[in-house]
């Protein structure tokens, strides 16, 4: 994994993902200049996402979307979009969630953990189920985490019952169509 993550990049899509990724540590720095010391704490909880598809070996494509998606996420927080535009939050867990359950996966695939999406052997419906139960479970922890943020943090953290139970409705339906991707697409390099 280390020698994927520190190979040059080749070719326009992983040249332009590794420009995306730079967006990273500018947001940050962005984000104490200009922002709050708080929000560039959430941009900074962006940077592991933005370099995980590296050490995953992914392919050019998907990494520019995972990346984007990060900073759409982390971005929407500073902008106050989950406050302020109609069914953001929704959008957002269904996306972000989709795509962090798929990378989740094939990271478990490429440690050996799971079987790859791909292989003869493997049984389509494998990475359907486990992915959708990715997702699931990584929309309950994060709001576990929002609750703890409001409990521990700042009362402005919005938590409600509905809230909760919707953002976690999206997210293991964008774990579902995620784990539909994973085995109709190719989305891992060759193994190297």
């Amino acid at each position: 994994m280390i020698r994927r993550f520190l190979r040059p990049p080749s070719g326009a899509g992983e040249w332009l993902a590794d420009a995306i990724r730079v967006l990273g540590p500018l947001s940050v720095i962005a984000g104490f200049i200009w922002w709050a010391p708080a929000d560039a704490g959430v941009l900074a909880l962006a940077l592991f996402g933005l370099v995980l598809p590296r050490f995953v070996g992914v392919r050019p494509g998907f990494d520019i979307a995972f990346c984007v998606t990060v900073l759409v996420a982390a971005w929407s927080n500073v902008f106050l979009l989950y406050q302020t535009v109609l069914g953001w939050d929704l959008v957002v867990h269904f996306v972000f969630t989709g795509m962090v359950a798929a990378m989740a996966y094939l990271l478990l695939s490429r440690l050996g953990l799971v079987p790859p999406p791909l292989a003869p052997d493997t049984r389509p419906a494998t990475p359907i189920l486990l992915v959708t139960s990715l997702g699931m479970a990584l929309s309950a922890v994060w709001e576990m985490l929002e609750w703890i943020g409001w409990r521990f943090i700042s009362e402005e953290i919005y938590v409600a019952y509905e809230d909760s139970i919707g953002d976690m409705a999206a997210g293991g339906l964008g774990g579902l169509l995620a784990g539909l991707l994973v085995v109709r697409v190719r989305l891992l390099e060759e193994q190297d």
